[in-house]
């Protein structure tokens, strides 16, 4: 049941590692089947090369509940969850502490757009979340997580598709897409973008932020309907 489910959030875990986002188990994929109301996501601290479309995890996406499953699914389902709730549009999401985007979000610094490339995948700064209270940690700290996530996202202003990415204070990233696999597009791109604006506040700490109007220009021809870059 759910194969196909499984063995496309399969592919995505396995994409994050080629793309070199994880070390150890240093992170997760999900997608969501929202006619079925469930998702798949990596089963918890299963090292990536023991992987297979039988061990990704079905979870209710109104409870919470696991299906049938021999393992235990990521520790970070209940943020997964929260965010499939929040944003109707977003069909995958992929965490990771991928080195660069990690570094900011340690950094509390949100990410600058500052040229086409971040441009290309993200309308604007990536934003960084507050930190969460002694009570959130305490509490349920994975929920809370997501929590603070949606509240960034609304805070800025943005379609979760357009921004489809959020650093989570002294953590590292979350990044969605409508999809598994444009997830796993927007976490290298993300990795990308923060390694650039590293080197680039390196080179120049001053620097200021892309053009409004060459943000909007590189942002729409990819994405929403008047959208002319690949073929049609």
């Amino acid at each position: 049941m759910h194969d196909e489910l499984r063995k496309r959030v399969l592919a995505a875990n396995v994409a994050i590692v080629d793309a070199g986002l994880v070390t150890l188990t240093f992170g997760n994929a999900s997608a969501v089947d929202r006619d079925a109301g469930v998702m798949a996501i990596k089963p918890s601290g299963v090292a990536y090369d023991r992987l297979d479309a039988d061990s990704m995890v079905i979870v209710d996406l109104a409870t919470g509940d696991v299906g049938d499953s021999r393992l235990r699914p990521s520790s970070d389902t209940p943020t997964h969850l929260v965010l499939y709730r929040a944003f109707p549009a977003v069909g995958g999401i992929v965490h990771t502490h991928s080195t660069h985007a990690t570094a900011w979000a340690q950094a509390a610094r949100p990410l600058p757009c500052l040229g086409t490339t971040h441009a290309d995948h993200f309308d604007g700064t990536v934003p960084v979340t507050r930190p969460l209270t002694g009570a959130e940690i305490q509490g349920a700290y994975e929920e809370e997580t997501g929590n603070v996530i949606v509240e960034t996202i609304r805070a800025c202003g943005a379609e979760p598709l357009d921004m489809p990415a959020v650093l989570v204070y002294s953590h590292g990233p979350f990044v969605w897409g409508h999809d598994a696999e444009t997830a796993v597009e927007n976490a290298i791109a993300l990795e990308t973008v923060a390694e650039l604006a590293a080197s680039t506040v390196a080179l120049h700490p001053d620097v200021p932020p892309i053009d409004p109007a060459l943000l909007s220009k590189h942002f729409r021809r990819k994405h929403g309907a008047d959208s002319y870059y690949g073929q049609p």
